[in-house]
């Protein structure tokens, strides 16, 4: 059946659609699949790992790496929302996916990658606190404020979700099938769409500004305040520490909106442009953020190193 067979005038007629994927040469997809299938298994490795290594350490049970094992348990799903069908259809004919999994992966992926966005932010602020006002951080990053911080991420991540998807998804699908990417998201079903999609541009151009203009001045705000103290500091070893505290977190939110920004200023007209910072934030940055996390923080290499010494002795 040809891509265009399925052609309706109604939405609720398209029993499936096709994931494009990467247009490369045949040759090029064992390969693709080698790569794709390794990242997975490292992103599952490194953040089940990071997930264990604070649970199991009882030095780590504070408001960071609360904040962290959360920042984990989010790239961990986002990310297997996305890289086994991906994965999958480097080897597969048909490449496709119903419209209920489409569905499911378009909510799931915009839930788990908003509430990313919102993490950050909370986790700038938890830094902006402990560099800030040491002696209050106890006070101020209570257990009850740090549970609804992140479930404040959650709801944010949730809402966007519900309104994201039941928008894309209320659009018709008459034009064609195959969605020319490797997931389901709201740009590429958009150029399928044979509905006027200004209107929805409109408003996903504002529910985007709405998510991602809050959390970048909490976290740019955040920093300005955090490098306006650290320099004040007297000691190098003491300028050092504190922003050795920092330095991951920037590093993640460098990689994470770097890739969101790319992406939105690519046009439509360059599709596989997209893919390509699409695949920075649904692949290279839930693998990159337990090694930034574990490399860079001596807490967590000393807490893996006793989590493995431990599983050594019961072998």
């Amino acid at each position: 059946m040809g891509m265009g067979d399925r052609g309706t005038s109604n939405h609720s007629g398209v029993t499936d659609f096709i994931l494009v994927g990467f247009r490369v040469r045949p040759e090029l997809h064992i390969l693709l699949f080698m790569i794709f299938l390794l990242v997975y298994m490292m992103i599952l490795l490194g953040n089940v790992g990071m997930m264990a290594v604070i649970m199991n350490d009882p030095r780590l049970n504070t408001p960071m790496y609360f904040f962290l094992g959360n920042l984990s348990f989010v790239d961990l799903f986002y990310s297997s929302v996305i890289a086994p069908k991906a994965t999958i259809n480097f080897w597969s004919e048909s490449k496709t996916i119903s419209f209920a999994g489409c569905v499911t992966q378009l909510f799931l992926f915009a839930l788990f990658i908003v509430t990313e966005g919102f993490l950050l932010a909370v986790m700038a602020y938890d830094r902006f606190v402990a560099i800030c006002n040491p002696l209050l951080y106890s006070v101020q990053m209570s257990t009850r404020l740090c549970t609804q911080l992140v479930a404040g991420s959650y709801f944010c991540g949730c809402i966007s979700s519900i309104l994201q998807t039941s928008m894309t998804f209320t659009l018709s699908f008459c034009a064609s099938r195959a969605i020319d990417h490797f997931y389901c998201d709201t740009r590429p079903l958009r150029r399928i769409s044979c509905s006027d999609v200004f209107i929805h541009k409109m408003i996903s151009f504002s529910l985007s500004s709405i998510i991602i203009l809050p959390t970048l001045i909490v976290i740019i705000v955040s920093y300005l305040y955090i490098v306006s103290t650290v320099l004040k500091i007297r000691s190098s070893e003491g300028r050092k520490k504190a922003f050795s505290t920092c330095s991951s977190h920037l590093g993640v939110v460098s990689i994470l909106y770097g890739a969101v920004f790319f992406m939105y200023l690519t046009p439509d007209t360059f599709p596989e442009l997209s893919k390509v910072a699409s695949l920075c934030y649904t692949l290279v940055t839930p693998m990159l953020n337990p090694l930034i996390y574990s490399l860079r923080n001596k807490d967590v290499k000393e807490a893996l190193n006793k989590l493995l010494e431990k599983k050594c002795i019961v072998l």
